[in-house]
């Protein structure tokens, strides 16, 4: 995958480059330049068409609609960000964002139907036909604007950052050097003011300036981190490693719904195997799920988080549906099921106890991130069926078939059985009853154990006349 790239980074390496008047002009055999990092000097070199490889065949055409008219009317615009890096790794980038001299009010009348978004950072969503391009305004240094553009909290972090500049310091305010390279069509170059290529050629996520400032303005970016990392499996560069352990108490200032979405994007994008790894290693885990943090001590909590991490990057690679509300009660689940057998041993029984366990656990976890009650009541869902799920007398299997949780709650037995927290066999047995047929699952029922395993509760007397198949110890659905 590396091997053009690498070719394309040593061959504009050692000739000379279209560059600003700070470049030596004429060097015949220009060895890697050593990086600055320092905003106030950013280092320019532009890889003209012939040494790099992307082409205008892999851009949407949303993306290059929105730059042509951004041209046409007198502005620079640039494909900027991941999309270039994606395009360098021969990847097949999902989204392009524009990078523009515009406002965002000169730029919203080019584009019908445009909207201004944003409070904290305000951008532009331009619609060309089904798709959406964010067109963003070039960056300046927050401490240049007045007091309503730039402001920081007493932490360091940006409250509101829309002060513009040009496209250098657009560069040194972005986060990565690998997320700082610009595509033009305007001659079909790109430019570096960071030394992102020679990171992505070295495989290394780096903060430009100081990383601990960086991770102050915004703490998301120490998520950001590990997720480049994993996605493009790049190290994290070591000066930009070394503050995350300290500084990760600061993720507990993002705002819970904001944090939400950074998790769908750090477990739900097929690497949340390795993205779980990288966030443990560098301790930010715990202020993300504490209470599941506080749990894995357990092989049995440690290997379930692992395989449901699991399961949903090999759901996410067959293109298969994943759901928060399954992660969710997963990541969840170790800390309900000690908190309920903490409660059993008090003697609550174990339904109550495992009703008084989710909310306590779902409550501390609300403080961390939201959970939206579109996933919020399906997870709940998948707890409650798992004491049902042992109960298969009368017509219960058959009712519990029916409901629009069982498979979900069906692949949780699993994984609690695959992780080793509960035997095996409950789920084999659920397995051959959904493969058999009406006959088969009626004997089936009738062969089933009347109690659930362990002894744990008995069900609820039948209060009203005699049902067909019903049995002493059922509990009512």
């Amino acid at each position: 995958m590396f091997n053009s790239l690498i070719s394309t980074i040593k061959r504009w390496h050692s000739k000379p480059t279209q560059s600003d008047s700070q470049e030596m002009a004429g060097s015949a055999a220009k060895k890697p330049r050593t990086k600055s990092k320092s905003p106030s000097k950013p280092r320019r070199v532009v890889i003209p068409r012939n040494d790099h490889a992307i082409s205008r065949r892999d851009i949407s055409r949303a993306a290059l609609t929105v730059m042509k008219r951004l041209q046409e009317a007198g502005f620079q615009a640039y494909i900027v960000g991941g999309g270039v890096r994606d395009l360098l790794l021969n990847g097949h980038p999902k989204d392009f964002d524009v990078a523009t001299d515009a406002t965002p009010e000169q730029a919203k009348q080019l584009f019908r139907g445009a909207r201004i978004v944003g409070r904290r950072f305000r951008i532009l969503h331009a619609r060309i036909g089904r798709e959406v391009i964010e067109v963003t305004t070039f960056r300046g240094h927050h401490s240049d604007g007045e007091e309503h553009e730039a402001q920081q909290s007493e932490h360091g972090m940006l409250l509101r950052d829309n002060v513009y500049g040009d496209l250098e310091s657009d560069a040194v305010r972005r986060d990565f050097t690998v997320n700082a390279l610009y595509y033009t069509t305007d001659g079909f170059e790109i430019h570096d003011y960071t030394g992102g290529m020679d990171d992505i050629e070295q495989r290394l996520i780096r903060m430009i300036g100081d990383p601990a400032t960086r991770y102050k303005e915004d703490p998301v970016r120490m998520l950001r981190a590990v997720r480049f990392a994993a996605k493009l499996d790049f190290d994290i560069e070591p000066g930009t490693a070394a503050p995350l352990k300290e500084l990760a108490p600061l993720l507990r200032n993002v705002a819970p719904a904001r944090m939400f979405d950074e998790i769908l994007k750090l477990l739900m994008s097929g690497h949340g195997v390795r993205t779980f790894e990288l966030l443990r290693e560098h301790q930010l885990w715990p202020h993300l799920f504490p209470d599941n943090a506080a749990q894995l001590d357990s092989p049995e909590a440690l290997e379930l988080t692992r395989q449901a991490l699991r399961n949903t990057d090999q759901r996410i690679r067959n293109d298969q549906r994943v759901t928060p509300a399954f992660l969710y009660a997963a990541l969840l689940w170790p800390a309900i099921n000690s908190e309920q057998q903490f409660l059993m041993d008090k003697g609550i029984p174990p339904v109550p106890a495992l009703a008084q366990a989710a909310q306590k656990i779902t409550s501390s976890q609300l403080v961390h991130t939201a959970i939206p009650k579109r996933f919020s009541i399906p997870m709940r869902e998948i707890w409650d069926m798992q004491s049902r799920l042992p109960r298969r007398g009368g017509e219960r299997a058959f009712r519990l078939m029916e409901h629009p949780r069982f498979r979900a709650a069906y692949d949780f037995l699993l994984l609690r059985e695959d992780s080793g927290e509960i035997p095996k066999g409950l789920g084999q047995w659920w397995t051959e009853f959904q493969q058999a047929d009406e006959d088969g699952r009626t004997q089936m029922v009738r062969e089933a154990p009347r109690n659930s395993p362990k002894g744990k509760g008995r069900g609820r007397r039948n209060r009203g006349g005699r049902r067909r198949g019903a049995k002493s110890g059922d509990s009512a659905s």
